[in-house]
Parts: C-alpha cells; structure tokens; sequence
C-alpha cells in the first residue's frame, strides 16, 4: 500500500508548500479592493455645551 510509504508523500507535500508559500502571496497581493476603507473626517466634532432651560 503506497500510503504507508511516507517518501514519495512527503517530498510531494514539501514541494506543493513551497510552491503556495513562494507564488501564493505575490498573486494574491496584487488583487486591490474595490472598497478600501478611507476615513471620512480624522478630526473629532466639537462638542456644544448643553443650554439647560431652567438654569
């Protein structure tokens, strides 16, 4: 049974790894969102002080 041989599935499964770890990230990297969260307004609201009618 070839599966109780572990050296040809080993050097098949060290090889496929190297080939997702070296060609993967650069191919997938290059894919850009559509929508890239930008910030709308980076300073923060001015807060009005609270005119109490009874005061």
């Amino acid at each position: 049974m070839p599966q109780l041989n572990p050296a040809p599935w080993f050097m098949i499964f060290l090889f496929v790894w190297t080939f997702f770890l070296t060609t993967m990230p650069g191919k997938i990297m290059t894919f850009s969102l559509n929508d890239s969260p930008t910030p709308k307004n980076i300073q923060k609201p001015k807060m009005a002080p609270w005119n109490w009618p009874w005061a």
